[in-house]
């Protein structure tokens, strides 16, 4: 029977969702929990693969296992989980479903804090002097949804089968001290959504114009788009089925 799991958690200290060989990740932590309870070797499939440092807000994965599951399933699991990883619900589904190749959208948000804020440090990228323009930024963020190829926001050295993504929203908003930026699509590249916010803070900084932004993208070349921000900031945030 096959079971998914609906989970959060806290990036700062894993390399990552997917399993690394010398370092620590959700999913290696989420393996070892539901080995625990369940006394055999179980491995879970994630939804995605969040880098080093991003944290999901909500994130699924899924597992096989041929006994049906009691309720304390999940109290159990968040009894062995360390403390920056979360549970929700655990429930069955039909045995073709696949968290990640079923999934039809998922949507990140990135956070700014326009000044200096101790508490918020691990949870967002804070400019300290700098005052970008929204309304250049949220005009740039609209030519996403004009193109499918985004190569160019994508780390040089991926193996992937197509640049291509259907973006289907991108936009900025301020509430006090905070820009959140808000993408969703079918799929993203390695480092894509940190790249395309490094780039649109470009243009609300005035270092590069809304068409220099349409070129770049066009470009499909990585050297044009700007720094990738730092992953602390970035949160997946929603998955669709």
């Amino acid at each position: 029977m096959r079971y998914f799991i609906e989970l959060s958690y806290n990036g700062k200290n894993y390399h990552g969702w997917q399993i690394q060989p010398d370092a620590m990740s959700v999913q290696e932590k989420l393996n070892n929990a539901i080995s625990t309870i369940f006394q055999e070797k179980i491995e879970v499939v994630g939804a995605g693969r969040t880098d080093a440092g991003v944290h999901a807000s909500q994130m699924f994965a899924h597992f096989d296992i041929e006994k049906e599951l009691k309720k304390d399933v999940i109290f159990k699991l968040n009894s062995i989980l360390p403390n920056d990883i979360a549970v929700y619900n655990v429930f069955l589904v039909d045995d073709e479903k696949h968290v990640r190749f079923d999934a039809t959208s998922r949507s990140y948000e990135y956070k700014i804090w326009l000044g200096r804020n101790p508490f918020l440090l691990d949870f967002s990228w804070q400019i300290h002097s700098q005052r970008p323009d929204l309304n250049l930024m949220n005009e740039a963020s609209k030519l996403l949804l004009e193109y499918t190829d985004f190569q160019t926001f994508s780390k040089v050295k991926t193996e992937v089968y197509t640049f291509n993504c259907d973006v289907t929203e991108a936009f900025w908003e301020q509430n006090e001290n905070e820009l959140t930026f808000h993408i969703s699509a079918n799929r993203f590249l390695r480092n894509m959504v940190r790249a395309i916010v490094g780039t649109l803070l470009d243009v609300g900084l005035g270092k590069i114009s809304v068409e220099d932004f349409r070129a770049i993208i066009e470009s499909k070349n990585r050297g044009n788009a700007g720094l990738s921000v730092p992953a602390k900031g970035l949160f997946l945030t929603n998955i669709k089925y």
